[in-house]
């Protein structure tokens, strides 16, 4: 759960830095890769999300996971 939980968070940074090459892109070539990137991460972002909550993987779940792993 712990990988999930982790796919999660790292799709997210990485949607998060799509929309600020988007927000930043000059140029048409520019704009036009920003979009393909942005939709890419977007995708990827709703699909591991949607695999934690498959899982029933929350922020409350995996922040007492994540005492246990540092007390274990």
């Amino acid at each position: 759960m712990w990988h999930v939980f982790m796919d999660v968070r790292k799709s997210q940074m990485e949607w998060e830095r799509a929309h600020m090459m988007f927000q930043e892109a000059t140029g048409q070539d520019q704009i036009d890769y920003a979009i393909y990137m942005l939709e890419a991460a977007e995708r990827k972002y709703q699909m591991n999300l949607k695999q934690a909550k498959q899982l029933n993987i929350n922020s409350v779940f995996m922040q007492k996971l994540e005492q246990q792993r540092g007390n274990g």
